[in-house]
């Protein structure tokens, strides 16, 4: 009855959402188009969440991921995880087209927590798990990083995000998708042959700021953190 259940499940919100039935294989690559993000999209009314299409091959194995805050990186990286996830327990994905190379395992290193009882700082705690993705991972990994380094200084921050993209472009070669706002690490692609720079769109009105929440090719030059501070509310004598 439980089995039931959870296919039933899985069917109806299969037909409800329009998912896509995942072409399975034994390859490397992982091709999604018009990919989303199965509850963010239910949050919002249908035709407002943007679809993103992502390609992982192993020429193109890893993604150095910039673009402001706010401006949808960390769902863009949670929504390829989630798609690898659901088509490999045998659910239809939020997709267009989904085809996926069966991965050994999904390895995430995404939001800041702290461990009070343990003495770990927020900054130890993602170095730990960080630690332990570079120690077990393989090829056929599925690896997804969201601002590593950032709990330290600037330069330590940098030069630890470098040589983790370093280490899982050379000695491991897994699919990688980095988010960042170390703009430094899109100069990566300049030497690493299966590093590619992608950044999400954003578009400038006078001193106003659009998300558009599309996926494109190149790195991002700048975060527009003080454009988000407006946002949130931060008092005008603090934005200037």
């Amino acid at each position: 009855l439980a089995q039931l259940d959870v296919l039933a499940s899985l069917a109806e919100v299969a037909a409800r959402e329009g998912y896509a039935r995942p072409e399975i294989s034994d390859e490397f690559a992982l091709h999604i188009i018009g990919g989303r993000h199965p509850v963010v999209e239910r949050m919002m009314p249908r035709d407002k969440f943007i679809p993103n299409d992502v390609s992982l091959t192993g020429d193109t194995r890893m993604i150095i991921l910039t673009g402001p805050n706010m401006a949808g990186k960390s769902t863009i990286l949670r929504q390829i995880g989630l798609i690898v996830l659901m088509a490999q327990i045998g659910s239809f994905v939020p997709a267009t087209h989904a085809r996926i190379g069966i991965v050994d395992r999904v390895f995430t290193r995404v939001g800041a927590s702290d461990n009070l009882v343990r003495g770990q700082s927020t900054f130890m705690v993602e170095m730990s798990e960080t630690s332990a993705i570079l120690h077990t991972a393989t090829r056929r990994s599925l690896v997804l990083l969201d601002e590593i380094g950032r709990g330290t200084s600037t330069y330590d921050g940098v030069s630890i995000a470098w040589a983790v993209s370093e280490h899982l472009h050379d000695a491991i070669g897994c699919k990688t998708v980095f988010a960042t706002h170390y703009h430094e690490l899109t100069q990566l692609a300049d030497e690493l042959v299966a590093l590619r720079n992608y950044n999400v769109a954003v578009r400038e009105a006078g001193d106003q700021i659009l998300f558009l929440h599309r996926l494109q090719p190149g790195g991002a030059d700048r975060s527009y953190g003080i454009e988000v501070g407006r946002l949130a509310g931060l008092p005008d004598a603090v934005i200037a």
